[in-house]
């Protein structure tokens, strides 16, 4: 009974970190997608120099963000990157 027991007590920190990884895989996600839809639009030329800096101080916001939270989590960058197998990673390698 005590081994069945050890399995079903598994570490609180490891319970959480495992949580908050897809959830993070899917902000990065999003992040990146906004960083580069951002990007399009600074290259078109169709925000003003106000959108332009907004947009700019409110995606280094959220990347400082990301990185207290994979920091506070013990994760690093490529670990929310899911192998999607033969379709490759989901996050492209920077």
């Amino acid at each position: 009974m005590s081994e069945r027991r050890n399995r079903l007590d598994p570490d609180p920190d490891t319970v959480e970190r495992d949580r908050v990884k897809p959830v993070l895989t899917v902000v990065e996600l999003l992040r990146q997608l906004m960083e580069r839809q951002a990007l399009r639009r600074f290259d078109t030329g169709d925000l003003t120099e106000q959108q332009e800096v907004r947009i700019g101080l409110t995606l280094m916001l959220l990347e400082d963000r990301m990185t207290e939270l994979r920091d506070r989590y013990g994760l690093r960058p490529e670990d929310l990157n899911l192998d999607l197998g033969p379709l490759g990673p989901l996050l492209p390698r920077e």
